[in-house]
């Protein structure tokens, strides 16, 4: 299952190889990440230039994560055939088409368009990450890999408004958006000067995805009858809410709740992101047992879930609130190397990137619903129900857990490639 590139004398990956493939692998992710958030800090910049509303700027970011999400369920398939390196670097460089093709547009259509290509580059790098994960690092190491994975693509978005904004200051938001995209194709050419590491051999990717074998009852679609599969993307369609009602409104209802400054409520979001990496960092020790990734999620979110009802109905000193931000956070964190483990056991050996292509899609839909039933709280003033949802969902994503397992204990059907 792994080349020599990653591999011992006896054939096992060693920690030196593994190291460098989650190294490379979270390097890519991180652009991914980034690569969401180059737009919406520039948007000051952009309603003047195109004369659009923030409604128009906000459907050129609804246009990415709707073919982001389609294309990430269809990349799946094509992982499992041509294996997950070219994919990679198709991405990859379709995200830096789309960042110098945004800093190029005379139109508000043109940012469109490549919001289109830019969605396309995204939505590969979930079945391409964690398809080279399980074919090729030891599953000793997972639980790490699965760490740093959620840790660089926390960092990537913090990157973002940190590297385009000084820049459109200091010269403009076109500059800005070209410097972008000079980021992600030198990134490109990291991944491609090492990529031995990132390669699956014809024979490797054969045995990972079933090619060459008799051909199962049923088809390449068999994974989608397996109910594990649907539980896990309903998990990730909830643990996407929580993300987006936490990027976007509960500091601001925290605010509200609690009287809290507003330098304070922009303190919040960086400190529950800077918690949550370091979550993930303990939570890449607690994932080295696969057979308790369950309890792990269901204790994460348990805990951020009370301290998000500690937010709505507790009084407290307003400097406090940064602090249940960054807890949650932890908790939170904590969890996130459990959660992809939940998926692995929950994916036939032979239907990775299909699985983790469907699977993570939920991300993108989550990520578009929320804003619509949190955003109207917010404009009534339903800054309690905000944080009550918050609550609400979190405790969705513990029982979603413990379903997948429950579900997962019927037997996989066949899968063919």
């Amino acid at each position: 299952m792994t080349t020599a590139t990653n591999s011992s004398a006896s054939g096992a990956p060693t920690l030196q190889a593994d190291a460098k493939l989650i190294g490379l692998v979270g390097l890519a992710h991180a652009i991914s990440h980034f690569s969401q958030l180059v737009l919406a800090p520039l948007f000051p910049w952009l309603k003047d230039a195109f004369d659009v509303s923030y409604t128009e700027l906000g459907a050129v970011l609804t246009v990415f994560f709707v073919v982001s999400c389609i294309v990430q369920a269809a990349s799946g398939f094509i992982v499992d055939k041509l294996g997950p390196r070219p994919v990679l670097f198709v991405g990859l460089g379709l995200l830096a088409l789309a960042a110098i093709g945004y800093s190029m547009a005379q139109s508000y259509w043109m940012l469109l368009a490549c919001a289109m290509v830019a969605g396309v580059g995204n939505g590969v790098f979930h079945p391409v990450d964690y398809t080279l994960f399980n074919r090729k690092v030891a599953p000793t190491r997972l639980g790490h890999a699965y760490s740093v994975h959620g840790i660089t693509g926390s960092l990537g978005w913090a990157l973002a408004p940190a590297f385009v904004v000084p820049i459109a200051i200091a010269y403009s938001w076109r500059v800005a958006l070209a410097s972008a995209g000079v980021v992600a194709l030198g990134v490109l050419l990291v991944l491609w000067l090492n990529r031995s590491v990132l390669a699956l051999d014809v024979k490797a990717v054969h045995k990972a995805t079933g090619q060459g074998e008799p051909a199962a009852v049923g088809g390449e679609f068999d994974f989608l009858r397996i109910p594990a599969v649907w539980m896990c993307f309903g998990f990730f369609f909830f643990y996407a809410m929580v993300i987006s009602i936490v990027q976007t409104f509960a500091p601001v209802a925290a605010g509200h709740l609690h009287a809290v400054p507003v330098a304070l409520v922009a303190v919040c979001l960086t400190v529950y992101m800077v918690a949550s990496a370091a979550g993930m960092v303990v939570g890449g020790f607690l994932a080295s047992d696969p057979s308790r990734c369950e309890r792990i999620v269901g204790a994460g979110f348990g805990i951020a879930a009370l301290l998000a009802l500690v937010l709505a109905f507790a009084s407290f000193p307003a400097v406090l609130v940064p602090a249940l931000f960054g807890a949650m956070g932890f908790a939170s964190g904590i969890a996130g190397p459990s959660r992809d483990l939940l998926v692995k056991k929950s994916t036939p050996p032979n239907a990775t990137g299909r699985v983790y292509g469907v699977v993570y899609a939920g991300l993108d839909i989550g990520q578009a619903v929320a804003p619509l039933i949190f955003g109207r709280l917010m404009d009534h003033g339903q800054y309690l129900s905000v944080i009550l949802g918050l609550a609400l969902v979190q405790g969705v994503l513990i029982a979603s857990a413990f379903n997948v397992r429950r579900v997962r204990r019927t037997a996989l059907v066949p899968v063919s490639a």
